[in-house]
This record gives C-alpha cells, structure tokens and sequence, in this order.
C-alpha cells in the first residue's frame, strides 16, 4: 500500500478519526463480543432530501431535529439513526460514533448470509442524493478513508465495500446511481500501491 497523504488518522484503541469533527451521537451500542467490523457500507444523504450543507444532519444523529423547522422532519424526527462518518460536499469529515461501536445506520439488513449488518460495519454516509452526482473531493476523501480504516482494523479490506442499497434491496437504494462506484474503485486501487 502507497504511504497515503492524508489528514485522517484512526485510533484504533478509541475508534476517533483524528482530523475528524467530532458530533457525538447517543444512537449506538456494543458489537456482539468477538466481532469486529468487516464490511464498509457506503450511504447517501440528504435532509431534507436535495438539501445539502446546514446543520440537519448532525441534528438527526443526534436527536435534535424539530419537527417544526421542516414539513419533512416531521416524518423522521422520531428516528434514532447514526452513522460513524459522514463526508460533506466539500470533503469535510464528521463523527458521530467510534468505529469500535455499533452505529445504526444500515437498519434491517443482510449481507453475503449475515443478517444485522450493523453488528459487522462501519457506515460512511456521503452527502448527496440518489439522483446528483457527488463531488470530486467526496470520493478523495472516501477513497483515503477507507484506505486508512483497512490499515487500521485489518479485518477490514477494500474489497469489501458496498452500497446500502446491496445490504437493503429494496429497501433502500442509496447511495444511488449517480454514485460512481467505477472511479471509487480506481481511487482505491491507487490507494493499495
């Protein structure tokens, strides 16, 4: 793997993402005993949806979004959701969990026979929609992540990071087909030379 040149260092120990903002969410828990993450999931948000930039998302994962500051907040005010990462359309990178904790981010899911995939995971949310393209920087700094939580947790590995929509068919469709999963995978190829 190339020596990577970026600001993200992980503390496997205390799972922070130094160079992160840290936005302490309340939504997470313990892994089961004995598992420790082998699957990224990569997601896609917007709140509300189409909207980017603001402070909604770390409202949500923290509980305090009114329902009265959007008509649509109304309808997922109640839900106590997560993510460890998020990555802004500019390329800043948000915590909400330690990556040693279990976020509730990919909710009734299952992958390759393992139901729960939150057990097994660590979620990336990306601010976007389905239907917008992301930005250069989003997957920069998506691709260098990764690289840095598969050198930090050697469980982990770049072959195996997928879409919520492959652990929630049907369900769920982010990160949607405007993400380009072919130039994700080109980053991530550069990142293990």
């Amino acid at each position: 793997m190339r020596q990577l040149h970026t600001p993200w260092q992980i503390d496997a120990a205390t799972g922070l993402v130094a160079g992160a903002r840290q936005v302490p969410s309340c939504n997470y828990d313990e892994r089961p005993d004995g598992v420790a993450p082998d699957l990224i999931i990569v997601h896609g948000i917007s709140v509300p949806p189409g909207a980017y930039g603001g402070p909604w998302i770390d409202r949500l994962f923290t509980n305090c979004l009114s329902p009265h500051e959007h008509p649509y907040f109304a309808t997922i005010a109640d839900l106590k959701v997560s993510s460890h990462l998020l990555v802004r359309r500019d390329g800043e990178v948000v915590q909400y969990v330690p990556l040693h904790l279990r976020a509730w981010h990919a909710g009734a899911s299952s992958y390759q026979g393992r139901s729960r995939c939150n057990d097994f995971s660590v979620g990336i949310e990306l601010e976007g929609a389905d239907d917008a393209a992301y930005e250069p920087a989003q997957y920069r700094v998506l691709a260098d992540l990764i690289a840095v939580l598969c050198a930090a947790y050697p469980s982990l590995s770049t072959s195996r990071v997928v879409g919520h929509s492959d652990v929630a068919p049907g369900r769920k469709t982010d990160p949607g087909p405007a993400f380009d999963w072919r130039r994700l995978h080109a980053l991530l190829r550069v990142c293990r030379r």
